[in-house]
């Protein structure tokens, strides 16, 4: 069942479970979209953030900061002072349609794999590092997820 819901490979399967466990404890708990609209139709579920614990996200807090806003900027924005050259710039965080459009799964595969792995920009470049720490990876997309509020 759960090669079902994630056709794509998992990036850890610690991170694997931890959103089946917790898509699954949404569902039970029968809760509707915000907008009351049908679940095929509402935006993607968000739900890495829900373990994350404070050492998680110190962790992450430094990685964005050493990595990351570089070309995203400290503010998400994307333009960060080693974007000036990229083409195409990097992603906005803040943009609504954006996050809207992008999954928790997809952002983690994203900072583990690189934008090439889900077809975007190679200059996204992939952490390995983190593919073992799945509490900071989801830190990290809790963070990207705070841009777009």
């Amino acid at each position: 069942m759960i090669a079902r819901m994630f056709p794509t490979p998992p990036i850890k399967h610690g991170l694997l479970i931890a959103l089946a466990t917790t898509a699954l404890a949404f569902v039970s708990a029968g809760s509707q979209p915000r907008d009351g609209a049908s679940a095929a139709t509402s935006e993607p579920l968000r739900t890495l953030s829900a373990g994350v614990t404070p050492a998680a996200r110190e962790a992450a807090n430094s990685i964005f900061a050493e990595r990351c806003a570089v070309c995203h900027g400290d503010d998400g924005g994307g333009a960060g002072p080693g974007a000036a050259n990229l083409n195409p710039k990097p992603q906005d965080f803040r943009s609504r349609k954006w996050q809207k459009s992008m999954s928790d799964d997809q952002i983690a595969k994203i900072i583990v794999n690189g934008g090439s792995s889900v077809g975007l920009s190679a200059s996204m470049a992939a952490n390995p590092d983190l593919e073992g720490q799945p509490d900071v990876v989801a830190a990290l997309v809790e963070r990207v997820r705070k841009f777009g509020k």
